[in-house]
């Protein structure tokens, strides 16, 4: 077991507006966004499968046409190499994701 204090969950920015800090094991990684106001991941894909609990705010999932509002107390679950686009609107969020495998870019 490995315990990290909050201290040792140092924040590092991800795309313009969005920080995140990650732990991971061999095959798990956690990671902790928060995401400004009008930030935008764009559409993108990874292998890892992703699993996302927005805390605070409503973060806005699109694949293709179509966009879901994921709001705080809810989840959403992303199967591996989808593709989809990540934004958020008027308000800042904080969100939790749950990866597996572990992707190299938040070890």
């Amino acid at each position: 077991m490995r315990h990290y204090p909050k201290s040792s969950l140092s924040f590092t920015d991800d795309v313009p507006g969005a920080r995140q800090w990650a732990v991971s094991l061999d095959k798990t990684m956690l990671t902790y966004f928060e995401v400004d106001p009008n930030c935008r991941f764009e559409s993108h894909t990874h292998e890892s499968e992703q699993i996302t609990m927005v805390l605070e705010g409503v973060l806005y999932f699109e694949q293709g046409p179509k966009v879901c509002a994921v709001q705080a107390g809810e989840v959403i679950a992303i199967p591996s190499n989808a593709p989809h686009a990540v934004f958020t609107k008027e308000a800042a969020v904080k969100a939790i994701d749950a990866w597996s495998p572990v992707m190299a870019k938040y070890r």
